[in-house]
């Protein structure tokens, strides 16, 4: 066990020193061609119409600090991952390997990492240098939302054909078994996190909900023996702390969709890789775990169909955490509390995945 944690906490470790060492060479790019948006506000909200009061909270913020920070998370990640596959694949000795790239465990969530990693710098940069009528505020939503989708049905039809996957966990008491259903649920999961996406919208407060979710699958995939998925979420943690330690208030870049979308994505595959295929409750412990997310979706869904049907809004503003900004919270209570909740959600998920 204490060779396995080694091999857990070290590409860790790596990961973040990684990020702390890439990041000046990221920040100097990002600032030296003005990777921000040239005009604040979002323009239009989810549910149609203007944001002002959104407008007027972040007038400040949007137009001098640059986006794409998420380079900072997929790019250590990527090269932790390739520095510890070099370095198995040089060394002499098999005693003890720190390559957690396996095509059992870790290439699914690598994979929808990069796809996630290169849409969302795609739609950043189309924001930050894009022009014309189309490209100018950056992909559209619905296009997005193909590409998780299509994904996410690539991936869900691979576990289904490939894996022998075709049911859920109900935490330790049951599966559910969905047959080829299984391919549009894992569809829909993947949709609802990746909707949890807005949540990138204070600083440290992504960084930080993130942390807290990676950190449990940690020790969510180290209860079930699922070694190289623990290093992968280990890894992903170490790279998030060092995105956060730049992204803290006031941030000196923000996280935008090529971290988010990148992250997101790879959560949905990490949970259900913890799931019936390593006979643990990955599925079943993600709302629990990912609270917070699940609240933003919630939030974001109800302030969409009232202000639809009800002609009224439930919410100040939405996302949640800027309807608590509007009421007066400081953003960095805002954050720090959402930081709390996250810790003690991943704290009970893991307690529960850890009760056989």
């Amino acid at each position: 066990m204490n060779s396995a944690l080694l091999t857990i906490l070290l590409p860790a470790i790596v990961a973040f020193l990684v990020g702390i060492l890439i990041t000046p060479v990221v920040t100097h790019y990002l600032y030296k061609h003005q990777v921000w948006k040239k005009k604040a506000g979002k323009g239009a909200g989810y549910g149609g119409g203007g944001t002002p009061i959104f407008d007027e909270l972040h007038k400040e913020k949007d137009t001098n600090t640059p986006r794409m920070g998420g380079i900072i998370i997929w790019g250590s990640v990527f090269l932790t991952t390739l520095l510890f596959f070099v370095i198995d694949n040089l060394s002499v000795s098999d005693a003890l390997t720190f390559n957690f790239l396996s095509r059992e465990q870790t290439w699914l969530p690598l994979f929808a990492l990069a796809v996630g990693a290169f849409i969302g710098f795609v739609d950043d940069l189309l924001i930050v240098r894009g022009t014309g009528r189309h490209f100018a505020g950056g992909l559209p939503l619905s296009q997005r939302l193909l590409v998780v989708m299509a994904t996410a049905g690539f991936i869900g039809w691979w576990f289904y054909t490939k894996l022998g996957v075709s049911d859920v966990s109900l935490f330790h008491f049951d599966t559910l078994e969905l047959g080829i259903w299984f391919v549009p649920f894992f569809i829909f999961v993947a949709t609802c996190v990746y909707m949890s996406s807005v949540i990138d919208g204070l600083d440290g407060l992504s960084g930080g909900v993130f942390m807290t979710i990676f950190a449990a699958y940690t020790g969510v995939a180290v209860l079930q023996g699922q070694y190289d998925i623990a290093a992968l979420c280990a890894v992903l943690l170490g790279s998030t702390l060092a995105f956060l330690w730049f992204n803290i208030p006031p941030a000196r870049f923000y996280m935008t969709e090529t971290g988010i979308m990148a992250l997101t994505m790879a959560l949905t595959v990490i949970a259900f890789m913890t799931d019936t295929l390593g006979d643990g409750v990955g599925v079943s412990v993600l709302p629990i775990v990912g609270f917070v997310l699940l609240a933003t979706v919630a939030a974001n869904t109800i302030q969409i169909i009232s202000k639809r049907y009800f002609k009224r809004k439930v919410f100040i503003v939405a996302p949640l955490h800027h309807h608590f900004e509007a009421l007066g919270w400081p953003a960095h209570k805002v954050t720090m509390r959402y930081w709390i909740i996250s810790i003690i959600c991943a704290m009970i998920g893991v307690t529960i995945a850890a009760v056989a």
